[in-house]
């Protein structure tokens, strides 16, 4: 009997092994990548067709079969290596000419296809250009070929590499509309002039390491360096705020605000900072509506009379609703670029978390 477990215990985990292992997508973020895609291949037809002054656009587009597998890495998941404009653009291109040149030596359709591929397979490698729509591109040149129509070099180049130009070009565009980063990031110097990460990054490996480590668990095709630095920060200020309970924004806010209205003069707000020792203060608008952030720092070096609170404020300092989490605010308050966090609801302003009351909250000793 326990034998019989033993293999319905080891059916059961292969069972398993096989079922879906991605997160299922929110509605609205397949019908963004799915509109992405249909429209990235219906402007790419068309514009390959007045590259080539073809008639009947709709009717005969200007398409190759894996520009479809192209679109679904470039709309669908743009955060893959694979998905990158250097990836996409040269990985078709390789494969295609990988398939032309397999073309040419004459074998029998089979082995002209496997090498086709095995080619297109060894040259995106080289190229650091692994596209895994690139294998498809040499397998459907081959089999697309006839004794009469043998393609060169400029199938390589229209509508092959145009077409993954175009692509490409439309995801860039489509990507950032909304709201997806395409191209992935890449590691950026410090923001702040010096040689220190940032404060939020100084306990994340450095990016050599993290590309070795991708590197030997063979994840390199799969994630880029940057993002998983951001997957490491964002993992580790989540456990931080876990680690400190279910405070939200509303809890750790003051409450009595000192605040200035647009029209406040330079020499009031110099008082101001001066008697409450702030560092920032809130514009607030006469009808109680938040409106930005002073910076002691916009007042250094300014000496005009005249100059008002609306000429310095600064409105693309990011607010939170009064129920957002602690993580949330350590990750706004954890670089340099932001003195403090308005908690603002239905446009006025509730509340304001500075970065002396994250320490405070930080160093108090556990209950």
């Amino acid at each position: 009997m326990p034998v019989c477990d033993g293999h319905m215990d080891r059916v059961i985990r292969i069972l398993h092994s096989l079922g879906p292992v991605m997160p299922r997508p929110g509605l609205a973020e397949a019908g963004r990548a799915a509109a992405g895609a249909g429209v990235g291949l219906i402007l790419t037809s068309l514009m390959l067709g007045l590259l080539t002054h073809s008639t009947g656009l709709l009717a005969h587009p200007m398409l190759i079969a894996p520009f479809g597998a192209s679109a679904f890495l470039i709309f669908v998941v743009p955060n893959s290596p694979m998905a990158q404009p250097w990836s996409s653009v040269v990985g078709n291109s390789v494969a295609a000419l990988a398939a032309v040149a397999a073309l040419h030596i004459g074998l029998p359709a089979l082995p002209t296809a496997a090498l086709a591929v095995l080619l297109a397979v060894l040259a995106m490698s080289v190229l650091r250009a692994m596209h895994p729509p690139g294998g498809a591109v040499a397998l459907a040149t081959v089999l697309a070929a006839t004794a009469d129509h043998m393609p060169g070099l400029g199938y390589i180049a229209l509508p092959v590499a145009a077409g993954t130009v175009l692509l490409v070009a439309i995801g860039i565009g489509w990507n950032q509309v909304t709201g997806r980063k395409y191209p992935f990031r890449q590691p950026s110097p410090p923001a702040h002039g010096t040689s220190d990460p940032a404060p939020e990054r100084r306990f994340v490996p450095k990016p050599e390491v993290l590309a070795a480590t991708l590197t030997r668990l063979r994840l390199g095709s799969n994630l880029g360096v940057e993002d998983l630095a951001r997957l490491i920060e964002a993992a580790e200020i989540a456990a931080n705020a876990t680690a400190l309970g279910p405070l939200t924004a509303a809890q750790m806010m003051s409450r009595d605000l000192v605040a200035v209205v647009p029209e406040t003069a330079l020499p009031d707000m110099a008082q101001r900072f001066r008697d409450h020792r702030f560092k920032t203060l809130p514009v607030i608008g006469h009808d109680g509506h938040y409106i930005g952030i002073v910076s002691q720092s916009a007042l250094v070096g300014r000496a005009d009379p005249d100059l008002t609170a609306q000429h310095l404020l600064d409105t693309h300092v990011k607010t939170l609703a009064p129920t957002a989490p602690l993580a949330e605010v350590i990750a706004l308050l954890a670089d340099g670029g932001q003195q403090a966090v308005p908690v603002v609801e239905h446009h006025r302003m509730l509340g304001l978390i500075t970065r002396s009351d994250l320490i405070a909250l930080l160093s108090a000793p556990a209950a």
